[in-house]
């Protein structure tokens, strides 16, 4: 029986308004690891304000650890018990979806806590590090939770019971560690650390691989299908034989080359089929002697076919990496210019440059242009670049150092600090200066750069990217090997003092920014962090941080990052701080903010410690919201 025009007409607008108000409900939680897969970190919510923070209080905490179960998970630190999160939850009709660091991934009800189911990972693995995704189901099949693992594994569950979703791989399990992938190298290290991007009836995920040596598994990009676990795309961050740009490894550099891998997560146009992959510099990532050139496609934005995996278009932020300057974040927004609306993406590597880009066409938004940087250097056979990019918008962060501005701000820093000056034979720093094998160069951003998983948030009422950036050096010395490659002396360093924890050169050492993206100007940027028991209480010196801001309509950032134990609050348009709570143990992931069933704007995080040097002693997820 055919149905009226006017009838097919309602039925398509009622279908228009009920999906409208399922996405208007999703964006007042949390459903996706960024919020939402273009990673805004913003939400809708207005109900906590600058006037109102004040009243923030607990309403619930949840411990990740499992009762009675008094041993450390694989991986934690023995001497407290406690292991790291870097997690940020999800939240979908009023339940809270978790990975914890203790071997599970556990479901919550997001008002009171109260735990509705656990999924214990198999043999020992662990989730990955920062989250999990949510697929809303569809088609005779009910929603999932899905996720990587350490040792790579692709898991997906019903989201209503935590059982292992039926169909997908073999009992929910896929395992990712195929013979293409790990290109003959089958104990090289190979696992997820982020949350899948969800695309559709497809689970798109990068990975995580080893640092050193050059050779292991490849770090390409796949896409599985969510109902059945099997492969359906990949796209290759090396480009191998017959495949676009494979003539920029020179000679035989890109065989089983490791690396150029996407582990902190991607993001996704929905509404134009985009997947923009940010890729990671090839191992290994401190030495450039054996893959001269451009190296296609290491610390480069690809934007690619959704569905397909097809190539589109690229940007290299990096040039010939040195220094594990890789691309944690990219965040699509839109940019106001010269009357118009752009839709754009934002690209960040640990060199804490911002670049905007037409995320349709890959042109850049504000000038770009190819800068000198030192090329000396005592590493045999290595040439690095002669220029890097850089964008209208400066470095967020520190990028040089001089001695003549070392910190003195008690003997135990001065001591510490003047130790590892002579035991490195530290000099000067500029910004892209090579690595040394005679000498520790005070290099601003260090190898977790200024920024790193920390991503950044993006505010639409006030055009305002609000990104926080650590100034810590990493002034590793290479060593030349047997073979005639080169290999750090004394593993990853860092230009602090261990004992006090305190950075060598003058603060500040952590700082929150705002950058106008129509214009890529510095709004403003404050201080964020307080160094204790060093007798510095007058001092306001910022703290090294990891872990992202969010943002709300309601006129708020909520941030924790910082080793002080802290989650802040701050005022938007001015980064006025607002408010702060000193919770159990530091926030090294992001928070979320959300709406409960009783209407209440709730805001979360998850307190564990473990990082910096500062020893997880916690497994709180903790909820705030105002009385």
């Amino acid at each position: 029986m055919k149905l009226p025009i006017a009838a097919l007409l309602a039925g398509t607008i009622a279908g228009c308004a009920i999906a409208a108000v399922q996405a208007a409900s999703l964006s007042e939680e949390w459903p996706a690891y960024g919020h939402d897969y273009g990673d805004t970190r913003h939400s809708p919510l207005t109900q906590i304000t600058p006037a109102n923070v004040a009243g923030l209080k607990p309403a619930w905490t949840y411990h990740m650890r499992p009762s009675g179960e008094a041993a450390p998970a694989a991986g934690s630190r023995p001497r407290t018990g406690f292991s790291a999160s870097e997690a940020t939850p999800l939240v979908i009709g009023g339940v809270m979806y978790l990975s914890t660091p203790y071997g599970r991934v556990v479901a919550l009800n997001a008002e009171t806590g109260a735990e509705k189911w656990a999924y214990r990972v198999p043999n020992g693995d662990q989730p990955a590090t920062r989250g999990v995704s949510w697929w809303p189901g569809g088609r005779g099949a009910s929603p999932r939770i899905v996720f990587g693992t350490r040792q790579g594994l692709l898991i997906a569950l019903d989201a209503a019971t935590g059982m292992p979703a039926k169909g997908f791989g073999t009992g929910g399990v896929v395992n990712m560690k195929s013979p293409a992938v790990m290109q003959g190298f089958p104990n090289a290290f190979y696992g997820i650390t982020a949350a899948p991007a969800i695309y559709k009836d497809l689970i798109i995920t990068g990975s995580r691989t080893q640092e050193i040596p050059a050779k292991g598994a490849s770090g390409q990009v796949r896409a599985f299908n969510v109902r059945t676990g099997a492969e359906v795309w990949h796209f290759n961050g090396v480009p191998q034989p017959g495949e676009k740009f494979h003539e920029t490894w020179q000679g035989d550099s890109w065989v089983n080359r490791s690396g150029v891998n996407v582990w902190m997560g991607l993001t996704v146009d929905v509404q134009r089929g985009i997947a923009y992959l940010p890729f990671g510099a090839p191992t290994f990532d401190q030495y450039g002697g054996d893959r001269k050139g451009e190296s296609l496609f290491s610390n480069s934005l690809v934007a690619v076919d959704a569905n397909t995996g097809k190539y589109l278009w690229h940007f290299q932020a990096v040039h010939q990496d040195l220094w594990d300057y890789d691309l944690p974040l990219t965040t699509l927004l839109d940019v106001k210019k010269d009357g118009r609306t752009i839709p754009a993406v934002a690209l960040m590597s640990k060199a804490s440059t911002l670049f905007l880009f037409n995320r349709v066409t890959g042109e850049p938004i504000h000038p770009i242009r190819e800068v000198p940087v030192p090329t000396d250097n005592d590493l045999i056979g290595q040439t690095p670049s002669p220029t890097q990019p850089m964008s209208v918008t400066p470095p967020l962060g520190r990028t040089s150092f001089t001695m003549s501005e070392l910190a003195n701000l008690n003997p135990q820093q001065k001591a510490g600090c003047e130790k590892i000056i002579k035991d490195m034979n530290i000099v000067d720093g500029k910004f892209f200066q090579p690595q040394r094998a005679d000498s520790g160069v005070a290099r601003f951003p260090g190898s977790w750069g200024g920024i790193d998983w920390s991503h950044a948030s993006f505010d639409p009422g006030t055009g305002y990217y609000i990104v926080n950036s650590k100034d810590m050096a990493s002034p590793q010395v290479m060593k030349r090997e047997a073979d005639g490659s080169y290999n750090l002396r004394d593993g990853y360093q860092w230009f602090w003092d261990s004992v006090t924890h305190m950075p060598c050169q003058i603060p500040p050492w952590g700082s929150l920014y705002a950058v106008n993206v129509s214009t890529g100007a510095i709004v403003w940027r404050v201080t964020v962090g307080v160094t204790e028991g060093q007798g510095l209480a007058d001092i306001h010196t910022g703290r090294p941080m990891v872990g992202g801001p969010i943002t709300t309509a309601g006129g708020l950032i909520f941030m924790g990052s910082t080793d002080d134990r802290r989650l802040r609050a701050f005022e938007t348009k001015t980064g006025r701080q607002v408010w702060e709570y000193k919770l159990p143990a530091s926030i090294y992931g992001t928070p979320l903010t959300y709406k409960g069933g009783s209407g209440k704007q709730y805001v979360a995080a998850v307190s564990t410690g473990g990082f910096w040097g500062d020893a997880a002693s916690a497994d709180d997820v903790t909820a705030f919201t105002l009385p």
